[in-house]
């Protein structure tokens, strides 16, 4: 089973070599099995990938994540059509009734507001802010549309960051927020194509400028999951992402889970 993330900063050459990624840069050579990876993100502008390793990375449903100047994943190359009922699956999918849709968002808004309850209690937060929290949970209704997701938010990060927090402040902990984000994102576009479904036919997500809506939905209970990462393994001792700080983030997709 797949489960590596190749990340390539500055690289020369990525081609197909075998059954292998053969990466090159300055005058080494670097071999990774293509059945180990699950995805590969790129940094910098120097780097040219054959169409060869392209076409291979599509058959082994294998993401190609691209990142711009400023480290963000700005492009992603997913595989087309390889799963084996792929018109079936989107005529159904385009055939999802609103009732189906709100049963669903409601499952993956508890699920999120779960975890994020969760990670604020690991994160040594204060057990009323806890209580509120789970007062919002419990409100919860079909298609949230109460919107208690978004109020449990707003007291969530309000309990780890403070009341003056927000998610636009130009701040350090906004920048690991939105790389995690960023990569969790593709890693879900991967396994949504990969199921034969079509990213941009969301459940509660519908911005028709968004190809990855879908995406969007079904990322959202592993939000809390990053946030907790990056608090317990990212320090604030820069102003910028470091180098080094990516990797650490992109490392929370490689964990081992226990299962049952």
């Amino acid at each position: 089973m797949a489960w590596r993330i190749v990340h390539v900063k500055d690289g020369d050459v990525l081609r197909l070599r075998l059954d292998n990624i053969e990466i090159h840069k300055l005058d080494k050579k670097v071999y990774v099995p293509l059945s180990d990876i699950t995805m590969i993100v790129l940094e910098g502008n120097r780097t040219t990938v054959t169409t060869k390793l392209l076409s291979r990375l599509s058959q082994n449903n294998i993401g190609l994540v691209i990142c711009d100047d400023s480290y963000l994943p700005v492009g992603i190359y997913l595989p087309y059509g390889q799963y084996h009922h792929n018109s079936k699956r989107v005529i159904n999918q385009a055939n999802w009734t609103k009732a189906q849709k709100q049963s669903a968002w409601k499952e993956i808004v508890g699920q999120k507001m779960t975890n994020q309850i969760q990670s604020a209690k690991l994160l040594g937060v204060e057990q009323s802010r806890l209580n509120l929290m789970m007062d919002l949970a419990d409100g919860l209704k079909e298609g949230d549309v109460t919107n208690r997701e978004g109020h449990l938010a707003k007291v969530y990060f309000d309990s780890i960051y403070g009341k003056t927090f927000t998610r636009d402040d130009d701040v350090f902990i906004n920048a690991a927020m939105n790389f995690g984000y960023a990569i969790l994102r593709s890693c879900m576009a991967r396994v949504v194509a990969a199921s034969g479904l079509v990213t941009m036919l969301g459940i509660f997500h519908k911005n028709e400028f968004n190809s990855f809506n879908l995406a969007d939905d079904l990322m959202e209970p592993y939000r809390p999951l990053m946030d907790y990462w990056i608090n317990k393994n990212i320090s604030e001792e820069k102003d910028y992402l470091t180098y080094e700080s990516r990797l650490k983030i992109i490392e929370f997709m490689q964990q081992k889970l226990e299962i049952n």
